[in-house]
């Protein structure tokens, strides 16, 4: 197999396995209900902030595991997620009234990845 033949048969089970995550992923406004309770009405832009990061978890998640380093680099991958969405989320959560900082971000971040991580625990006994 030539290497774009690997490429493509990696890329086409990254794919896959994007999909699989994103039925364990979380509906936006729930997690929004959870990491905003203070705001309401909801912003479009909060929405817009909590969708980016819960995304951008999962890709992050997928690419460890598709490269076999799953486990043991939770902080090499909220410096990723954080890298990713950082400049994006500020500015979603000013246009709210939300003023937030890279550390602000980060506990966003963790309390999503802990939020999946529940819901992902939860859902063989679901099934």
């Amino acid at each position: 197999m030539s290497f774009i033949g690997v490429l493509e048969a990696v890329g086409k089970g990254f794919e896959k396995g994007l999909k699989w995550a994103l039925n364990y992923a979380i509906p936006v406004e729930k997690l929004l209900v959870l990491l905003f309770p203070a705001a309401s009405p909801v912003a479009a832009e909060i929405v817009d902030a909590t969708t980016l990061i819960q995304n951008a978890v999962l890709l992050v998640e997928q690419k460890y595991a598709a490269s076999g380093a799953q486990s043991g680099t939770g902080a090499e991958k909220l410096s990723e997620v954080l890298l990713l969405t950082e400049q994006a989320v500020t500015a979603l959560l000013a246009k709210a009234g939300i003023n937030a900082d890279s550390g602000f971000i980060a506990s966003i971040i963790s309390a999503v990845v802990a939020i999946l991580n529940v819901q992902q625990a939860q859902a063989p006994a679901t099934v």
